[in-house]
């Protein structure tokens, strides 16, 4: 769940926003639909150079009846304990945990690793390759994202959210080969993300590798046309697919 200007909104290579509604709406929704977990990333805290809004994000866990992660503008060790003691099982970082790893370290050591997710944001480059972006894709690192998440890893991250900013939104499939590469390299759980259309795309993603899968736009919208329907695959249909290969 993306939210933008107070409402839950999805894009497409990280541009197009589309408003699709109130994010405790959604929320509703999805615990009727009996979702695994949810991520909630606001993707204006940290352009805006602010801290989370945490009487918004205790709104939100107190409706939740999964599991949440919550990121956007997490900059400092109060912020990751204000929002784990509002309800929140797992905070997400993104442009903290390169401008300072140390954050990782500490809240580690502090709420445990499990506790501690570490975003990764990649975009090929013309003559570079993959690397990691940050600024909502818009802020080339130049860092390379197998050794950035190794590096992550030894800072005390417990899982990885691996994205693909040039599959977000757009249906195609995750990115396979990153996927494949970055698990391989580190020993924590790694999560795919950006371009699922279906069941057999998360299941094309485990069998490289990834320890879970998430997605967006497959949960909230209705194609061709991007209408908003909010859904979930029924737990038939991911027993009979998934579950088993993740077991």
């Amino acid at each position: 769940m993306l939210i933008h200007a107070g409402g839950l909104i999805k894009s497409v290579r990280f541009k197009d926003y589309k408003y699709v509604g109130d994010p405790i709406n959604a929320v509703k929704i999805f615990n009727e639909k009996e979702v695994d977990e949810l991520a909630i990333i606001d993707i204006d805290a940290t352009r805006e150079k602010r801290s989370p809004d945490i009487k918004r994000i205790k709104e939100i866990a107190s409706e939740a009846f999964m599991p949440i992660a919550y990121g956007g503008g997490i900059t400092k060790i109060e912020e990751v304990k204000d929002i784990l003691i509002n309800g929140v099982e797992k905070v997400v970082i993104n442009k903290s945990a390169i401008n300072n790893p140390a954050l990782i370290t500490e809240a580690a050591r502090q709420f445990g690793s499990q506790s501690v997710v570490v975003s990764i944001d990649i975009k090929k480059t013309l003559l570079r390759g993959k690397k990691v972006f940050t600024d909502n894709g818009k802020v080339d690192t130049g860092l390379d994202p197998v050794t950035f998440a190794k590096q992550m890893e030894e800072a005390g991250a417990g899982e990885l959210l691996l994205n693909s900013i040039e599959r977000d939104g757009t249906y195609e499939g995750y990115d396979l080969p990153l996927i494949q590469a970055v698990s391989a390299a580190v020993n924590i759980p790694v999560i795919a993300m950006g371009g699922a259309s279906s069941v057999d795309d998360f299941k094309q993603a485990i069998q490289q590798g990834a320890s879970a899968v998430a997605a967006g736009s497959m949960f909230v919208f209705q194609r061709p046309h991007r209408a908003v329907l909010i859904s979930y695959p029924g737990q038939q249909e991911l027993k009979e697919k998934l579950f088993n290969l993740t077991s």
